[in-house]
Formats: structure tokens, sequence, C-alpha cells
């Protein structure tokens, strides 16, 4: 919609507050609400919100500005602009792009701001106009969830009707069907307890033209779930993932339950994933087919994987960006640890779907991101690893048929692998970060309040606490 269309809009639906949306630098999304009349008692559009702005505190959100240069202003995007599905009030919900009210110009930091760049990039370099994503967001929903730290405590305790840890449990009555660990893909109801909790969460999505192809139970005990949608463009999917994640945590929490999209919530179950499906196209045809190369994929397609995977360690700081992400990337338990490239097979980090003959269809799907990533920043880095694997023709070596996780000796040492926490993760950024700022796309700032940000904020914070198993350990010595 227009500026002009929105006003007709609100009118047309009974519209009484419009909510402001925009991203953090982690990735959360961040929010204010007006009453509808201070959008439609604009004299002059021109001169109104959506272009002059809103001002808002900026030293007051995570990775953005210090308190003495606080003032910024968001304008409002009219074409993300929706029902909001979730709010009792009728409110129209629009995302807005971060700008800086001295120059005018739009804020480096801002993620969706890099997203777009990235997107203009692209088609900059002559190599494609259109990147599309699709993303498999997987998640769990708990019954209950109680965590605290201390100086002298600390504790998290979980708990699902679904979780196979209470098949003993007295639940006045205890119905069992409660899926074994690692055996929760996927049986019917009543093992799948979350059936019409997701069909209530797709309905919400679809409400808010959200186009959905699949639901179902993950994997894991305890509620892993996962609900897919059709691929888009990448800003445009970014802002749908964060909208997705704002629709189905207040639908469970609607109905009593929680969702939380942390990688690796429970010990010894597979954790959570965004395996994130792309491709390039050019004038409306797919670069990454070729009938003829090996699983379909064309030789762009291969200088693509070559670029992922050369820049792979680097790209974790932005696609696996917090230290639970490394409790996820360990071998065992169906996560995309090493480097390596191959058709079908889910324990390479670059899978490539066989599942159509379709030129349409053919895709590269890359395995080790996961949800706690801000989709603007980690769509972006992976696109921009991409095209450089491309623009140097960077061969991606001969795929890896084999399993995985089965190999042993010479053979697995052979074959790279993501890093094993965030702080190698970050260093890898450190020392491998220029294919990130071609075009301007990553700025310097950018990497470098990112790497501050996870260092002071996360990593510090838990290396300093001791570990409820280290007294397990250690504290009979």
């Amino acid at each position: 919609m227009t500026p002009e269309e929105i006003l007709t809009y609100v009118k047309e639906k009974g519209i009484e507050f419009v909510d402001f949306k925009f991203n953090d630098l982690p990735g959360l999304w961040q929010h204010f609400t007006i009453p509808v009349s201070e959008l439609t008692e604009m004299d002059d559009l021109n001169n109104g919100i959506f272009h002059s702005g809103v001002g808002f505190d900026g030293s007051s959100i995570r990775g953005f500005q210090e308190i003495q240069e606080s003032d910024m202003i968001l304008i409002p995007d009219p074409a993300t602009a929706v029902i909001d599905p979730i709010c009792a009030a009728p409110t129209l919900s629009i995302i807005c792009d971060v700008y800086d009210p001295l120059t005018r110009q739009p804020y480096t930091r801002d993620p969706r701001y890099v997203a777009k760049k990235a997107e203009a990039y692209l088609k900059s370099t002559g190599i494609a106009d259109t990147s599309y994503w699709g993303p498999e967001m997987e998640f769990f929903i708990f019954d209950d969830i109680r965590f605290d730290q201390s100086v002298n405590f600390g504790y998290y305790f979980i708990d699902s009707i679904e979780g196979e840890w209470n098949t003993g449990k007295d639940e006045k009555p205890n119905l069992g069907y409660k899926p074994r660990y690692k055996e929760g893909y996927f049986p019917v109801p009543p093992h799948d307890a979350y059936q019409d909790l997701r069909s209530e969460m797709v309905r919400t999505l679809l409400e808010a033209g959200i186009k959905v192809e699949v639901h179902h139970h993950e994997v894991a005990s305890g509620g892993q779930a996962e609900i897919d949608m059709k691929f888009d463009t990448l800003v445009n999917m970014a802002d749908k993932c964060m909208l997705y994640k704002y629709i189905v945590k207040n639908v469970a929490r609607k109905y009593g339950k929680v969702v939380t999209f942390m990688p690796k919530p429970l010990f010894g179950d597979n954790g959570s994933g965004m395996h994130t499906h792309q491709s390039l196209w050019k004038d409306g045809v797919n670069l990454f087919y070729d009938a003829s190369g090996y699983a379909s994929i064309s030789q762009v397609a291969k200088y693509y994987i070559g670029g992922l995977l050369k820049h792979a360690r680097a790209l974790m700081a932005f696609c696996a960006p917090t230290t639970n992400s490394y409790k996820r990337l360990v071998p065992g338990y169906e996560a995309p640890v090493n480097l390596a490239y191959s058709k079908r097979n889910r324990s390479a980090a670059i899978r490539i779907p066989v599942y159509s003959e379709n030129p349409k269809s053919k895709r590269i799907e890359f395995r080790p991101p996961d949800n706690s990533a801000n989709p603007y920043l980690a769509f972006a880095a992976m696109l921009m690893a991409g095209l450089d694997g491309i623009e140097n023709k960077i061969d991606p070596g001969e795929p890896l048929e084999a399993n995985t996780y089965e190999l042993s000796g010479e053979m697995a040492k052979k074959i790279p692998t993501v890093p094993a926490s965030l702080e190698e993760a970050l260093r890898a950024l450190e020392e491998d970060y220029e294919f990130l700022t071609k075009g301007g796309v990553f700025t310097e700032d950018v990497i470098e309040v990112w790497i501050r940000y996870k260092r002071e904020k996360e990593i510090d914070p838990v290396r300093l606490r001791p570990h409820p198993y280290e007294f397990h350990l250690y504290f009979d010595l």
C-alpha cells in the first residue's frame, strides 16, 4: 500500500491504533503504538509520518547509539502494512526503517538496511536480479519454563506435557503417548499433542498474509515443531520471519503455552535449526538449474556453494550467533557440522534437494543456521558469501555422499567443520569479513559492534558464571 492508500484503509477497516515495528541489532522486534488519529490528522502527507518519521531513543536499543547521540527516527514502510492478528484493539502493524535525524540517511546498523543493500548489490553485479529464500523455522512448545541466576545459585527448569521425561509423572491422569527422544518425526496424534495448536498458528499466519506450505512435529521430544513458509525475496522473507516469530509466540501464549526459538534448550535431544533454502534468478530463469549437472545444479550454483563453504566459519558469527548455538552444532543430533555438500544428504552442511525435477524448484539448502540469528543479517551474509563464490569461481570440490556422522579416522579429519563455539566464530569473522563489505553492504562499524556486543554481553557473562554441571564434576575435588 501507499501512504494515501493506508489513510483510506484505516478508515474503511475501523483501525484504532498503528503499531511501528523495527529490528534491534541482535534480532528482536521492538515497537511502539500511536492512536490512528496521529496518522490520519496529517494535513500534508509530504510532511507527515511517512516522510518525516517518528522519533525514538536509539541509545536504549541493543547495538544502536550511545547516550550522547541517542535521537533517531523511524520511517514507516507502507508496503509492509498488515492488520495485527494478535492485538485485541484493531491495529495496523507497519515495519519501519531506521534513519539518522541529522543526515536523513539510512542508519548503517539497521539490520533491514543491511538486507536492502545486499539485494541492491546482487543486482549491481549483473549475476542475478533476484534471490529467493526459504528458511525452515523450528521451535519448541513448552508448558513451563523457569530460570534464574544469582551469586549463589543458577538453574533452569523446563516442562512439557510431551516430554518423555514425564512418562512416570502422576498427572492425574497421565495419558502416556509422549514421543521418545529423537522419535518425534512425525507420528500422528495423540503422540503429536500440538496438531491443533500448530494449525491455529498457521491460520493466524495466513490471516497476516504469510503463505504456509506445511506444518508438522519435529524430531525431538518435548514439543518440537516446524511450520514452513513459502519462499520469498530476501528482505520480504526476513520481514516475514519476524512476523512469524511474533505470531507463533503469541498464539502459544494465548493457549497457556510458551514457544522458544532457542537452538538447544534440551540436553540429549535434537536442537532447533533454520535450514535455509536459497537460489538466484535472472529474468525469470533459475540460475541454479542445469539438467546435466550434478543433482541438476548449474556451475553457478556450484560456485555459490563454494563461497558458502569457504566463508562458512565466518558466516556462523551471524548464522549461529549465540553461545547456545554451539550446543546444537555437535555431532550426533542431526547437526550439520561438516562443511561439505551433497544431494539428499542431511549430514552435510549443504544439501541439494532432489524432490522435484522442475527447474523452478532447484535450490541449495544451507543447514547450519539457527533461529537465534537476525534474519536480515544472516540472509545478507549468506548471499554475500555465495556471490563471492561466483565472482571468484570458487570450486567447492567433489560432493560427499557418505554419512558424515559415521566417518572416522583420516577421512573425518580431512573435512572442515563449523566453529565449536561462538568465540571461535567471531575470531573467524575477524579474519574473514572482506566479502561482506563489498558494495558497502556490511559496514565496518556493523561488524565491529556485532563482535563487541557478542563478547561483552553474551560470551563473557556465560564464561564467568559457574555451570550447574561443574558442581557434579568438581565439587568433591
